[in-house]
C-alpha cells in the first residue's frame, strides 16, 4: 500500500507506520508484514517456529494454545496474564512480553519444576494439551514463588478451568500443581524484561498496516474519540475474545481495527462522589478494564457475585476480555449484562467530546443491536453504591459448570424498607433476543412483603414477561422453569425470616466442607 493511501486512512496529522514490537525469547522482536488479524498462535507456529504451543479448538475454549503475556503495572512491576493465543491478534502484543513453553527450559534443556512435577505425577497422557496446562501452572508458580506461598487445590482448579484435558483427568494435574513448589523456587528473572518493556513504552502509538489491513492503537481517550469520528465504520477491538472467532470461524475480513487496549484511562476502576443526579457514591469501571479486574471489583462490593465471577468463561478469557466488550457485544446470553442491569448500571458513552449517559436497560434495541451512534463508544460502566438495604444474587445455568456459555443467567436485586420491598430489579439473559428486565415480575414485588405468596405471584408474572429462546443449549420450557426455580432459590436465600445458609443451596461449599470427592475438574 502506498504511503499516500495510508495517509488518507488515518486522522491527520500523519501518524507514521511502525513495526509491531514486543519482547519474545529473550529479545525485542519486530514484525512488519503480518496481517493485523493474524493470530499469535499462527505467528508462533508458522513464522517463529515455536511449535510447543498447540492448536486445539481455535476458539479460545480448550487452552491448548495457552501463552503468557507480561505487562508493567502502574508501579513498574511485571504482571503475568495467561491468554489463549489462538484468538489474540498479533498487533495486540505491541509493547508487551510474550512467554511460551519454550521459555521454560533450564540450563542444558532441563525441565522447569512445573514440567517435572507433571512428569512425576503422571499428569500427561497424549500430551497435546500439556503445554497449555504448563503455562497456566507456570503463571501460578511465578506468583506463589514471588510471594513465598503455596497454592491451594481449589485455587489451582480455578486457575485451570480454561484448560481442558480429555485423557488423563484432572486429579494428577492438580497433584502436580500442589507439588510444583516442593523444590527450591525458580522465580522468573524480571529485570531484563522490565527494562525492555520500559524501552518499548517510549515508542509512539502503534499505527500498523499490512496485507490490506490497518490496526491503530491510540493511547488517550481524546485520540480514540478523534479517530472514531474520522472513521466511524472501523471495528473496535478490545480483548478479541469474540472478534477473534469472527476471523477464525466465520472467516470475516476486518480491514480497519481500532484497538482499545493501549488507552490507560479505559482500564481505570474507581469510586467517586457520584453522578450529578445521584447522592450516592458511584463505582465506575472503565470499558477497557479486564473482566478479571472488573469482576474482582464487583465481588468486593457484592460478595454474592463471587460464584458467577469464577464461572464467567475462564481465567484465560477474563484476563483479556473486557467488561465493556461484554456489554457492547449485546449477546442475549452474556453473563455480565443481567448482573449489571440488576445493579442499576448506567453507561457512559462518548462521541468526540460529547458525553452522554444511558441506563443499561435502554441500551439494547434488538438482537445484537444497541443504541451506539456512529463514531460513539462505551467509555465506562457506572454503578450506584446506595446505602439503603439491598440484597443481590446472580445465578448462572450451563451444561458444564466451568468455562461454558450460559443457557440462562439471572441478576436479581431487592431493596427493603422494613419488611416490604420498595424496589426490585430482575434481569435475565437467555430468555429473549436481548438481556431484559422482567417488568411484570418486578411490579409484583414492589410494595409487597417478601413471603412465599409474593414469590408465587412473581413466578406467575415471569411467565408473562418472556418468550424464552429455544435452541441447542436449552428449550424454551426448560428456561422458563429454571428461571422460576431461581426466583425460589433467591427467596430461600434472602427471605427476612430464617433464610437458608449457602451450604443448603450450593453443592460446592458443601462438598468442600464435607470432603466429598468430585469427578472431573474440581471446583
Amino acid at each position: 500500500m502506498l504511503v499516500s493511501d495510508f495517509m488518507a486512512f488515518v486522522h491527520p496529522p500523519f501518524m507514521p507506520i511502525r513495526p509491531i514490537r514486543f519482547w519474545h525469547r529473550g529479545q525485542l522482536t519486530e514484525v512488519v508484514d503480518a496481517a493485523p488479524t493474524r493470530s499469535v498462535l499462527d505467528w508462533l507456529r508458522e513464522d517463529a517456529r515455536c511449535t510447543g504451543t498447540k492448536e486445539g479448538c481455535n476458539e479460545g475454549d480448550c487452552g491448548a494454545c495457552t501463552v503468557v503475556l507480561g505487562r508493567l503495572d502502574a508501579h513498574g512491576a511485571l504482571q503475568l496474564t495467561p491468554v489463549n493465543a489462538c484468538i489474540q491478534f498479533l498487533p495486540t502484543l505491541d509493547g508487551q512480553a510474550l512467554f511460551t513453553v519454550e521459555d521454560l527450559a533450564g540450563p542444558g534443556g532441563a525441565l522447569h519444576p512445573v514440567q517435572q512435577a507433571l512428569v512425576d505425577h503422571h499428569a500427561s497422557q497424549c500430551g497435546f494439551c500439556t503445554p497449555g496446562f504448563v503455562m497456566s501452572l507456570w503463571t501460578q508458580y511465578q506468583a506463589h514463588a514471588a510471594a513465598g506461598t503455596q497454592p491451594t487445590r481449589q485455587a489451582l482448579a480455578d486457575a485451570l478451568s480454561g484448560n481442558l484435558c480429555r485423557c488423563t483427568g484432572y486429579r494428577p494435574i492438580l497433584d502436580a500443581g500442589e507439588h510444583m513448589l516442593d523444590s527450591p523456587a525458580q522465580p522468573l528473572p524480571t529485570e531484563a524484561v522490565q527494562a525492555a518493556l520500559r524501552q518499548l513504552a517510549q515508542d509512539p502509538p502503534l499505527h500498523y498496516s499490512a496485507a490490506g489491513g490497518h490496526f491503530h492503537a491510540p493511547r488517550t481517550l481524546e485520540a480514540l474519540a478523534s479517530l472514531l469520528l474520522e472513521h466511524p465504520a472501523a471495528q473496535l477491538l478490545a480483548g478479541s475474545t469474540d472478534i477473534g472467532l469472527w476471523v477464525n470461524k466465520q472467516l470475516r475480513v476486518l480491514p480497519e481495527l481500532v484497538y482499545l487496549g493501549a488507552v490507560p484511562e479505559l482500564r481505570q476502576i474507581e469510586e467517586d462522589a457520584g453522578m450529578p443526579h445521584e447522592h450516592a457514591s458511584v463505582l465506575r469501571i472503565g470499558a477497557g478494564a479486564s473482566l478479571e479486574a472488573a469482576w474482582q471489583a464487583l465481588a468486593a462490593r457484592w460478595p454474592s457475585l463471587q460464584d458467577v465471577w469464577l464461572r464467567f468463561a475462564s481465567p484465560l478469557v477474563r484476563g483479556t476480555g473486557t467488561l465493556g466488550g461484554n456489554v457492547a457485544n449485546g449477546s442475549p446470553i452474556g453473563d455480565a449484562p443481567p448482573v449489571l442491569m440488576a445493579l442499576d448500571a448506567t453507561l457512559l458513552l462518548r462521541r468526540g467530546d460529547v458525553l452522554r449517559r444511558l441506563p443499561l436497560h435502554q441500551f439494547y434495541l434488538g438482537y445484537m443491536k444497541n443504541a451506539l451512534q456512529p463514531g460513539e463508544f462505551l467509555q465506562a460502566v457506572e454503578l450506584p453504591l446506595r446505602q439503603a438495604a439491598q440484597v443481590m444474587r446472580a445465578y448462572k445455568i450451563s451444561k458444564r459448570f466451568d468455562c461454558d456459555i450460559s443457557a440462562l443467567c439471572a441478576g436479581l436485586a431487592l431493596r427493603f424498607e422494613g419488611e416490604h420491598i420498595i424496589a426490585a430489579r430482575l434481569a435475565f439473559g437467555g430468555m429473549a433476543a436481548t438481556v431484559q428486565r422482567a417488568a411484570r415480575a418486578e411490579a409484583a414485588l414492589v410494595g409487597q412483603p417478601w413471603t412465599e405468596a409474593t414469590l408465587q405471584a412473581v413466578q406467575a408474572a415471569l411467565a408473562l414477561d418472556f418468550r424464552p429462546l429455544d435452541d441447542l443449549r436449552a428449550s424454551a420450557a426448560y428456561r422458563l422453569q429454571v428461571a422460576q426455580n431461581l426466583l425460589r432459590r433467591f427467596w430461600l436465600e434472602t427471605r427476612l425470616h430464617e433464610p437458608l445458609p449457602v451450604q443448603a443451596l450450593n453443592v460446592w461449599p458443601l462438598r468442600v466442607q464435607t470432603g466429598v470427592p468430585a469427578e472431573g475438574i474440581e471446583r
